[in-house]
């Protein structure tokens, strides 16, 4: 617990540190983006290298320096969909009278560019980390990876808060496929899948070595903030206001 408490306060400020500075970028004007993404681009691949390296060293040091790689390209990834650089090949409202499979493959292909290239960096970063011990950094992207995907499928069928404060302006036709609704069958399935997750995590970092606990604080908080985030999209508490301070600075916000 010793190892653990420290890794799990760790994995909470820098998720909440992460999304304020990537909602703050995202709202400066467009003219930013590519020296944002420049600068981002740079530190995604140094944060690539660093889980090949991380990889091979299972200690605390190196667990904690694989899930701050593994935020770091996750970041990457997430700036390149919330400037408009990698989304998809549709970039116009849903129409009125779309319903059913057309609105979902609508849907898809306004994203489907950037689940693929999320799809390639998973892909890469198992290959350059495979059969190593410290699984920290592949560990860490597939929980954000698989979580964000659970919670944009929850938010096309429909949940209650859709914290559209969080979309920059050149993104709102995205809003158009989102819907409203009071709950959807899938969103209990993912918060009960995510919570019992988190606690198999724990129960089996806890029981084991020094860098297993920290391996586990780090994952299993990552993990059980991802839950929190999905049951904020069902209750009527915005989480807008934990970041109120990276996106006041714009006007429409």
């Amino acid at each position: 617990m010793a190892v653990f408490a420290p890794a799990a306060l760790f994995a909470l400020f820098l998720w909440w540190l992460s999304t304020g500075v990537l909602l703050y970028v995202e709202h400066l004007p467009q003219r930013t983006f590519r020296s944002s993404l420049l600068v981002t681009s740079v530190l995604s691949l140094g944060g690539m290298v660093g889980l090949y390296y991380c990889s091979r060293l299972p200690s605390v040091g190196a667990a904690y320096l694989s899930f701050v790689c593994a935020i770091v390209v996750w970041a990457w990834h997430e700036l390149t969909f919330l400037t408009g650089w990698v989304t998809g090949p549709r970039k116009k409202p849903c129409p009125p009278d779309a319903t059913g499979w057309r609105r979902f493959r609508y849907a898809a292909e306004i994203v489907i560019h950037h689940e693929l290239a999320l799809a390639a960096t998973a892909g890469l970063i198992f290959a350059l980390t495979m059969n190593a011990p410290n699984q920290v950094g592949m560990a860490t992207f597939l929980v954000l990876w698989v979580m964000r995907l659970s919670a944009k499928f929850n938010v096309f069928l429909g949940v209650h808060n859709l914290t559209v404060e969080f979309v920059p302006a050149h993104l709102t036709y995205m809003l158009s496929y989102f819907r409203r609704a009071r709950l959807n069958p899938l969103m209990p399935i993912s918060v009960a899948a995510g919570t019992a997750g988190v606690v198999w995590i724990i129960a089996v970092g806890l029981t084991t070595s020094a860098f297993d606990a920290a391996a586990a604080g780090l994952v299993a908080t990552i993990l059980a903030l991802a839950v929190l985030e999905h049951l904020f999209l069902v209750l009527p508490v915005p989480d807008s206001v934990l970041w109120r301070w990276a996106y006041r600075h714009n006007p429409g916000a």
